[in-house]
């Protein structure tokens, strides 16, 4: 069992899962809520990361990071072949799967619950923080848990930004491609293993926080 990819691999999605709590939850209250010029092509720029492969997601992001780019230039911040950059990577994976579902979650939110709020006297803030967040509470986490467990099987991408080298950028699965490279199966295996269990946790987490709802849906 490589422990120092499977160490960097918890620290990677730990950051990335903060991320994508982040500006996951900001963009899903965006889109539930409001309408912006542009929004088609807006949202289509969110979820492209779902169907373009991973390589091209790890190129625009050289582009982002890599030299001349905005954050080189102003920000004096070189972010290449850095573990943060595998936790942007792993982030921007898992970013649409948190969108959508936190966005659905709060667009299901009913209305008259927030006007009967404004009604009282709270301000937007106070009826976001108080009724629409703990009633989209179960959609929310759900996106934050496919999101985290996206994040944590990022191969693609990563390998782009960050490479590949032990004990600085190596995650678990890129450790497990260069273990069935070495034809070190055994230690290969038992991080299969470990990569399955997580996902299947998440996922149950998952259904499990949809259970409610589906057994609301029966009842009607």
């Amino acid at each position: 069992m490589n422990w120092s990819a499977l160490t960097l691999s918890l620290q990677v999605t730990i950051v990335a899962t903060i991320i994508l709590f982040v500006v996951g939850l900001v963009l899903g209250v965006l889109l539930a809520r409001f309408h912006i010029p542009g929004q088609i092509i807006f949202e289509t720029i969110i979820f492209l990361p779902l169907v373009l492969p991973p390589s091209v997601i790890g190129y625009f992001l050289l582009l982002t990071l890599g030299r001349g780019s905005p954050v080189v230039e102003w920000f004096h911040i070189n972010l290449l072949f850095t573990w943060q950059a595998a936790a942007i990577a792993s982030a921007l994976v898992g970013l649409p799967l948190m969108i959508q579902s936190a966005r659905t979650a709060i667009a299901n939110v009913d209305q008259v619950l927030e006007n009967a709020a404004r009604t009282l006297g709270s301000s937007e803030l106070e009826i976001l923080w108080r009724v629409t967040l703990p009633l989209a509470r179960r959609g929310v986490l759900a996106g934050l848990i496919l999101g985290g467990a996206r994040a944590l099987g990022e191969f693609g991408a990563t390998l782009m930004v960050a490479g590949n080298i032990p004990g600085q950028t190596q995650t678990l699965p890129l450790a497990i491609y260069d273990a069935v490279q070495a034809r070190r199966y055994e230690q290969a295996q038992m991080m299969v293993v470990v990569m399955t269990a997580v996902a299947f946790v998440g996922l149950w987490c998952v259904r499990q926080l949809e259970r409610p709802l589906d057994k609301r849906k029966t009842v009607r």
